[in-house]
């Protein structure tokens, strides 16, 4: 059955070759964020969160800080952090802006990039799948982060890949679970193998379709509301 949406956000537990728990706690907080676990206008503490992640509220907080710098949450004197909401027409900006770059740079790669290379991202591929499955969320989002930006890493063009991260950032994927219900996010989630396969075949106009597809899907995932 899927999982669930409780009144406290389903945080990961922490791993991986971080240098520290604050960007570790921060990574997993943006994942939350954009999974929609942590939801606009709520007042999140510092204490709560650090509880699931069984660390001090020390690096937590920092964490907190650093996503206020990037506009994420907003502080709230004495109370803890509100998650900043985003407007409709900063939607419809940033899809148009991920179709710019996503589309074109992943096409190309069906002519330069390396097939042991593209075949290093199936396994984010395959989890963004089996998350999606079992109603995982933020393992999901983490996926689907993984896979995409490993792929447009191939381009070579590093600045390009900081944009993209940052849009995925402040992106919010409010109909996630509502998709997860209806049992429609595993075939989005799907769509990772398609444009794997279709690279690998140096299809480039499967990889058009697969990818247009596929970012059209984004700008839906983002307008929904439970």
């Amino acid at each position: 059955m899927p999982a669930q949406r409780t009144s406290t956000p389903a945080l990961p537990t922490l791993g991986g070759k971080k240098p520290s728990y604050r960007e570790r706690v921060a990574d997993a907080l943006r994942a939350a964020l954009i999974a929609g676990e942590l939801r606009p206008g709520e007042v999140y503490s510092a204490p709560t969160l650090a509880a699931r992640f069984g660390v001090s509220a020390t690096p937590v907080r920092e964490a907190l800080l650093d996503l206020a710098k990037e506009g994420l949450v907003d502080t709230v004197p004495n109370k803890g952090f509100r998650v900043t909401a985003v407007s409709e027409k900063q939607l419809d900006e940033y899809t148009h802006i991920r179709s710019l770059i996503e589309i074109p740079t992943t096409v190309a790669l069906a002519a330069t990039a390396d097939p042991a290379a593209l075949e290093a991202l199936r396994p984010a591929a395959r989890e963004s799948v089996t998350a999606a499955a079992t109603g995982d969320l933020i393992a999901h989002v983490e996926a689907d982060m993984r896979f995409h930006l490993g792929l447009l890493a191939l381009a070579g063009n590093e600045h390009l890949v900081e944009v993209v991260r940052d849009l995925r950032k402040r992106s919010r994927l409010y109909g996630l679970q509502a998709l997860v219900e209806a049992g429609r996010l595993e075939d989005s989630a799907a769509e990772h193998l398609e444009i794997l396969d279709a690279l690998i075949a140096r299809d480039a106009e499967a990889v058009r379709t697969v990818m247009t597809r596929h970012i059209g899907h984004v700008r839906g995932l983002w307008a929904a509301e439970e």
